[in-house]
């Protein structure tokens, strides 16, 4: 049974969008790299729900196919880069 890893992100006001499209490309590429990886999105909050967001800017969900990828993940070297 898949599991969901899901963060919510807040960035400094001096975080631009380079940046953050470099996040997004990163995250995405660890996909294949990390045993147990399913997928990985990084995304801001959808517009109807925005206003919910308490101030999140973004969300990452991250499927992994079991619970014991998680520690596999936190630990490999492509995560910590």
């Amino acid at each position: 049974m898949p599991v969901y890893h899901i963060v919510l992100m807040k960035f400094k006001p001096h975080v631009g969008e380079a940046e953050i499209e470099k996040l997004k490309a990163s995250a995405a590429n660890m996909v294949g790299k990390i045993p147990g990886l399913q997928s990985v999105e990084l995304n801001k909050p959808h517009p109807s729900t925005a206003h919910r967001s308490q101030g999140f800017d973004f969300g990452l969900v991250a499927v992994f196919d079991k619970a014991e990828t998680i520690k596999v993940f936190a630990e490999h070297p492509v995560h910590l880069e």
